[in-house]
């Protein structure tokens, strides 16, 4: 939903709903993306059309990335990450001793934790990591940086995902991810590293993911007793608001909100991530922008979205959802 876009290296895509104009939004698929802008940044699966970023860092990098382990013989090689960790010395391949799963990822425990339970799939984590390239070139750290990162687990690239899933808190522990489960595939973001990526990953505590949203039971079509514009957008009023003022096409909103198919899949929802989505109206497909400016704040409104107002148009993300879509969407507060 954003007009700038964070670096994330391990976060898969999540913004669906903007226009073609950031990652960030609700409505791409992905996630929101934990950034250090986290109120901003975590908007985002079911707005945009672009990609939601996926990255080395769940966080931000801030850093050119490399297209692979190692640089081709007539390719500049990218500078080193400003204050970057000497690499591992195993960084060039798995050693002999370490874990495999079915998947390809390969892993060994640094140090152990002091915690019993392993985080769940949609869990939110809190971790210092860093990313180094099988060349030894780091691109990513939170360490560098200074400062945690935190994000749900269903957000990052597969490898993380799964990887994250092996630990208890207080454990340290080195990845060695194939491509395959990182950025080696067409929805990989330009300049994002190619090839096995090795991580230092420890995991710092662990958040219970929120229950899902139930799936509404007028998925399928609108019924008879929504609300109707002359653009084809259908909604009805799930609990009236406290206040009174409306927002412009272009004031920046608070809201939480989910997002299905008329089959009943859910493909976003800031819900689940547990934190609301900020963004501004006019950076978000056409059926949100016209739709959040029918409420006022405190509001919770179901909106049917016809597929001209959403991703049936053309720059569209390849991936992004077709056909009509349905949002439940509560406006917390107008901010400008």
């Amino acid at each position: 939903m954003l007009r700038s876009q964070a670096s994330i290296l391990v976060l898969t895509a999540l913004s669906f709903v903007a226009c073609g104009r950031s990652s960030n939004e609700p409505g791409a698929v992905g996630p929101e993306s934990p950034t250090d802008e986290e109120t901003e940044t975590e908007t985002a699966s079911a707005t945009s059309d672009q990609s939601g970023t996926p990255a080395a860092n769940p966080r931000r990098t801030g850093q050119a990335q490399s297209s692979g382990g190692t640089s081709r013989p007539d390719e500049e090689e990218e500078p080193p990450m400003p204050g970057a960790l000497p690499a591992p010395p195993d960084v060039a391949a798995p050693p002999a001793d370490a874990e495999r799963t079915a998947s390809g990822l390969a892993s060994k425990r640094l140090s152990p934790g002091t915690g019993t339970a392993h985080p769940g799939p949609r869990d939110r984590v809190r971790v210092h990591y860093s990313g180094w390239q099988t060349n030894g070139r780091m691109f990513d750290s939170s360490v560098v940086r200074g400062e945690p990162a935190e994000f749900p687990l269903d957000r990052v690239i597969a490898g993380w995902t799964e990887g994250v899933q092996l630990m208890v808190v207080g454990e340290k522990r080195r990845f060695w991810i194939p491509g395959n489960l990182a950025y080696d595939g067409p929805r990989a973001r330009p300049g994002a590293p190619r090839g096995m990526l090795v991580f230092d990953i420890e995991l710092l505590s662990i958040a219970a993911a929120p229950t899902p949203p139930e799936t509404p039971a007028d998925v399928a079509a609108a019924p008879r007793s929504a609300q109707r514009t002359s653009s084809g957008l259908a909604s009805k009023v799930l609990r009236a608001g406290t206040g009174t003022r409306r927002p412009q096409a272009t004031s920046r909103v608070e809201v939480h909100y989910s997002g299905w198919t008329t089959d009943g899949r859910m493909f976003d929802s800031s819900v689940t991530r547990g934190r609301p989505a900020t963004f501004p109206l006019d950076a978000v497909i056409p059926g949100w922008t016209e739709g959040v400016q029918l409420m006022v704040e405190g509001e919770r409104r179901r909106f049917w979205i016809p597929g001209n107002l959403a991703y049936d148009r053309p720059g569209a993300r390849p991936d992004a959802p077709r056909g009509m879509l349905v949002f439940d969407i509560e406006l917390l507060r107008i901010l400008d």
